[in-house]
């Protein structure tokens, strides 16, 4: 079985910075250099914009990616399906399998990105974990990486203006910075690929397109504060 204790700094990459994270991210490019090229690359660009320096910041454009008026989320269930009832199982038997392994999740969900990326550490299964990934975790975040194309921000965006009224301050006028963790999930997507054999698929955009998704959101919560 290959050793993956590097996906348990995959999952720090992904958690709500603090005044160590800048060191976290470096500690993994140090530990996947040289063997994981193109991973390493992004992760060195995602540290080049990163405000090392100004935690607020840092913190400001974790939200803002993936909280309040976010680009995406990191709950992969509903990356994937939403609020259907699939979200509901997968949630069941992911608590089940994190249990089994005694992965604390915390605060958060069974299907939050960081508790499954501990989760691949820890798993013995080796067809399950293959499962696991084929079907749900790399689709899946090759769904979020998509959700920071240009012109699905811009859309967003203009969903979040047309229900707000305004747009949350980002903490850069760079578009590059204001998207930064499109890099962190295209290096995560690099050791995917490199350490499990799995097809790439390409994903119906009406069953997983977070625009649409937060949008149908938006509109419930319209039709509930005028009711």
């Amino acid at each position: 079985m290959k050793l993956r204790a590097h996906y348990h700094s995959l999952g720090e990459l992904f958690e709500y910075p603090d005044s160590d994270y800048p060191g976290k991210v470096r500690k993994l490019i140090n530990l996947l250099n040289g063997n994981y090229d193109r991973a390493v690359a992004d992760l060195e660009r995602f540290l080049e914009l990163l405000p090392v320096t100004e935690v607020r910041s840092m913190q400001e454009l974790y939200t803002r990616s993936f909280d309040v008026q976010a680009i995406t989320t990191l709950d992969i269930g509903y990356v994937l399906f939403g609020d259907d009832y699939k979200r509901g199982e997968l949630l069941a038997n992911l608590n089940r399998e994190h249990q089994q392994v005694n992965n604390d999740c915390g605060r958060e969900l069974a299907d939050h990105l960081p508790n499954l990326l501990r989760l691949i550490g820890k798993l013995k299964q080796n067809e399950l974990l293959d499962e696991l990934i084929e079907e749900i975790v790399a689709p899946a975040v090759a769904i979020m990486i998509r959700e920071f194309d240009a012109d699905h921000v811009d859309r967003k965006n203009e969903n979040y203006i047309k229900h707000y009224k305004t747009l949350i301050d980002a903490p850069s006028a760079r578009k590059e910075v204001t998207t930064l963790y499109q890099y962190a999930l295209k290096a995560l997507y690099e050791v995917l690929k490199q350490d499990f054999t799995f097809a790439e698929k390409v994903m119906k955009m009406q069953s997983s397109d977070f625009l649409q998704l937060v949008g149908r959101e938006n509109e419930i919560e319209a039709k509930a504060d005028h009711a």
